[in-house]
């Protein structure tokens, strides 16, 4: 049996220290992210989108943003749209539609993404899936988070 001894060195507690610190400066500066995503099948087909977004504030005063969504469908008919547009103050905003459906059978999904640049990240994702002769199955899911400045 071998009985290791470890010294820490000023330099080795000040690392660590910093380690423990740097998730904290980090919050301090401002940071945001926030997604969400869904799915819905009903018979042969299935839809299903994502978005996700970020924001964050640097030690300088500077910000960044960015964004990504998109969505796939499958069975019977489809269509997919998905877009990102900028602001014009930093922000961005964008959705993802997808559908498939076969006679009255479907499904379908809408993500929708807005971030605020330097502030706020905002995402909500409603989805649907219907067979005729019951009801739709409907879901909607919602996240945000701001960046505390």
């Amino acid at each position: 049996m071998s009985i290791t001894k470890t010294i820490l060195r000023p330099t080795t507690a000040l690392a660590a220290l910093g380690l423990v610190l740097a998730p904290a400066l980090a919050q301090a500066q401002g940071g945001a992210t926030a997604g969400s995503a869904g799915s819905a099948a009903s018979g042969g087909t299935a839809a299903s989108t994502v978005g996700t977004g970020g924001t964050s504030t640097g030690a300088n005063g500077s910000t960044g943003s960015s964004l990504a969504t998109g969505g796939a469908a499958a069975g019977g008919k489809t269509m997919d749209r998905s877009h990102v547009n900028e602001t014009g103050q930093g922000g961005l905003n964008g959705q993802s539609k997808v559908m498939a459906h076969d006679g009255g059978t479907f499904s379908k999904s809408h993500t929708k993404t807005k971030v605020r640049d330097g502030e706020a990240v905002e995402s909500r994702t409603k989805t649907m899936a219907h067979e005729p002769g019951s009801k739709p199955v409907k879901s909607t899911t919602t996240t945000g988070s701001t960046t505390g400045r």
